[in-house]
């Protein structure tokens, strides 16, 4: 099967361009960043989601801040990319990604900061871009790996997305299913429409038709009534950050899906890169979650469905315990518990590879 390939963050002559992904599946729109401040709005609003997606638009976002610069000062030039990195950490707390990044970005203005002016807005610029060609390769693996235990399912579900429009290449949970379906030509998809922000109404099943894969979108609370039909063989999701007992954070609903994969027996996969895993916490309390405007309950795609007066909880994420996860597939290969050893030997060999 002839998979099309889907690409929605470019850098063009020291500007981003972001696929709107707000208007999807309505309309294709880019939109032109030309500022940091832009990009942060982009990230805080959602113009960009996607923990992958994130990381590299804020690496961009630097770049932009140091070729936008016009100080020929070397002290204030470095000053103006530190409020860039500064202003692009406030912009969402959950995903790791955004923050390694950032530090990548950070460290090699350190790094370079004894080069002229010029030098180091090609460097900066460089290293903005190496982070995007590297994960489009990280995503190939990613989709090598996951596809190996995808091989025999017939249906897959996933919640949320993991797709090109989260990453800088096929996605990480949906590299899986694109590389799975070139080999399995009746490989059909269930699409979780992921409420309340629609994700996978807006954004998967976009790109799964994108890519020419048959699939279905359902609501998330159809899920069990499949998993009992046993019309569900795999379920394989993303992460926004693992921590070091395989606890992961991810689009909520994911815990309630690997519940009831439990019950029925069915496989729980997660697929995320190396950036994703945050070793330094123990366990998924203390993974800081997200909280988002009520307004995405009330008023989804701006249209009210209830009361705005009405008081709503609304959690961006939910943390899935590792005891429940089936396996985490990392580009450097695929991880089984105990996630303790496996996540920190996986992260060992990406730090080598790195280097």
């Amino acid at each position: 099967m002839a998979v099309k390939k889907l690409r929605p963050i470019r850098w063009t002559r020291g500007i981003v361009y972001l696929l709107e992904q707000r208007d999807l599946p309505f309309r294709e729109k880019w939109v032109k960043c030309d500022t940091v401040e832009k990009v942060a709005k982009a990230i805080e609003e959602m113009t960009v989601r996607g923990a992958p997606a994130i990381g590299i638009t804020a690496a961009y976002g630097v770049a932009l801040g140091a070729v936008r610069s016009k100080s020929k000062n070397t002290a204030v030039f470095e000053k103006h990319v530190g409020k860039a990195i500064v202003r692009l950490r406030r912009t969402r707390p959950t995903a790791v990604n955004l923050f390694w990044a950032l530090d990548r970005m950070e460290e090699c203005l350190k790094v370079v900061s004894v080069l002229p002016i010029a030098e180091q807005k090609q460097a900066l610029e460089k290293e903005a871009i190496d982070i995007h060609l590297e994960d489009e390769a990280l995503c190939n693996r990613l989709g090598e790996h996951g596809a190996k235990l995808l091989a025999s399912a017939k249906n897959v579900l996933t919640h949320c997305n993991t797709g090109a429009l989260a990453t800088g290449g096929d996605g990480t949970a949906l590299a899986a299913i694109t590389h799975a379906a070139r080999k399995n030509k009746k490989l059909h998809v269930w699409v979780d429409e992921t409420r309340p922000y629609l994700q996978g109404a807006r954004l998967t099943a976009y790109e799964v038709a994108h890519a020419g894969i048959d699939f279905h979108l359902i609501t998330d609370n159809m899920a069990a009534s499949l998993m009992k039909q046993r019309k569900v063989d795999a379920i394989i999701v993303g992460a926004d950050r693992i921590v070091a007992n395989g606890d992961t954070a991810n689009k909520i609903g994911t815990y309630a899906l690997a519940v009831m994969a439990k019950a029925h027996g069915i496989p729980f996969y997660v697929s995320a890169p190396t950036t994703t895993l945050d070793l330094t916490k123990k366990n998924g309390d203390e993974i800081e979650i997200e909280q988002r405007n009520p307004k995405e309950v009330t008023h989804p795609q701006g249209i009210a469905i209830t009361k705005e007066s009405y008081p709503v909880y609304n959690p961006a994420f939910d943390v899935t315990p590792g005891k429940l996860i089936t396996a985490i597939i990392l580009e450097t290969g695929i991880c089984r518990s105990p996630y303790q050893k496996s996540l920190g030997q996986a992260l060992a060999v990406a730090k080598k590879e790195s280097m």
